[in-house]
């Protein structure tokens, strides 16, 4: 029962994606003499916490109950009061967390509060699950660095474009339809300039039944190439367009980006382009806990080299192309020795219609 009541948890947990951002996402149940007489979730940042949603829902006392919430409950004063001391004086007898938070301002304190005021804790259910559900939450908060999804779509030979440059559409609109939820749920989406040029993407989100949360859009133009009339320096958008670029840049153009609105990043120059490392560490530091990669080969390459990605997102399009001089995902001088390739764990697979989706981590060196 205890495994049911926690995926029911997670359930709700994902309600909250593309709206707790930098918080994690959190479900709570409340279940009393076999009965679910309550349930929440953290619905949007700074809003209730999914514990006080779960208990201001209830259908009656909850003293007595037993609270399933996926991450441990706060013990300190943040945008909103801590959810522990609540559980103690609604006389809630017993929790069920589904892992221990991993933010060193809690990091088990919560656990430690409920115990000391007799409340039986038990932590660990479904924990690879809720692991799953708060990658992006783990990996910000003990690193502060972005959690990176490197996002590829090729024909079934490995293109992702023809020979003359045509890619509109490698993947059916199922498989883009995901892209779109995956956008809804970072915090920010990068390309490199050669996308810009070739395709003038607004990289927006776009979702048939809610309105979706826009990324940030990030554009790595180590020269300051983009034109000024690109859909991403011209967006009636509520998140700002940042330009990643380095001293190679002119510096009117620089100025003439910034009267668009839009920021303008200035990195180290590193093999004569862009330090993406220094960059993802910046973009860190402007509290942008994830990123979407949808580049070219170019970037989709350098980006790995540098040891950026975290997850790695591929769909495979039944379709076959061919071509010589016909794109694949991942350019640059590439790997000499299959032993040295970039290996992925975890791995799963989805179908959209006709289309493959393979995903899967990045093997980090211990």
């Amino acid at each position: 029962m205890d495994s049911k009541y926690m995926k029911r948890a997670i359930e709700l947990a994902f309600k909250g994606r593309g709206y707790t951002s930098p918080n994690p996402l959190v479900g709570a149940v409340i279940v009393k003499e076999g009965r679910v007489i309550g349930e929440g979730y953290h619905e949007y940042y700074g809003g209730n916490h999914a514990e006080v949603n779960a208990i201001n829902t209830s259908s009656e006392d909850v003293a007595g109950a037993t609270m399933y919430v996926t991450l441990e409950p706060c013990s300190h004063f943040g945008k909103t009061p801590p959810c522990a001391k609540l559980i103690i004086d609604k006389k809630i007898k017993e929790v069920i967390i589904g892992m221990m938070d991993p933010n060193p301002i809690v990091a088990g304190r919560g656990i430690k509060l409920l115990r000391d005021q007799g409340i039986k804790v038990t932590v660990g259910i479904l924990e690879e699950e809720v692991r799953r559900l708060n990658e992006i939450f783990i990996k910000y908060i003990t690193t502060k660095l972005p959690f990176c999804i490197l996002k590829t779509a090729m024909t079934l030979d490995g293109k992702i474009a023809t020979n003359i440059g045509d890619s509109k559409w490698i993947t059916n609109e199922k498989s883009r339809e995901y892209v779109h939820e995956i956008r809804h749920e970072v915090s920010g989406i990068m390309v490199g300039i050669g996308t810009v040029l070739a395709d003038n993407p607004s990289l927006t989100t776009r979702l048939k039944d809610k309105e979706g949360s826009d990324p940030v859009r990030i554009i790595v133009d180590t020269e300051c190439r983009i034109p000024l009339e690109s859909k991403v320096l011209n967006l009636d958008s509520k998140v700002k367009t940042i330009i990643a670029t380095t001293e190679k840049a002119d510096k009117d153009k620089i100025k003439l980006i910034k009267e668009k609105k839009a920021e303008v990043i200035i990195t180290p120059l590193k093999n004569n382009r862009v330090d993406l490392g220094y960059l993802i560490k910046k973009l860190g530091e402007m509290k942008i806990d994830s990123i979407l990669i949808e580049g070219g080969s170019t970037l989709n390459y350098s980006i790995l080299k540098e040891g950026c990605i975290d997850k790695v997102i591929s769909f495979i399009a039944p379709k076959i192309i061919g071509g010589e001089n016909a794109k694949t995902p991942i350019g640059g001088v590439g790997i000499d020795y299959i032993k040295d390739s970039i290996e992925l764990k975890n791995i799963q697979s989805k179908m959209f219609d006709q289309d493959i989706m393979i995903e899967g981590y990045l093997r980090k060196e211990e």
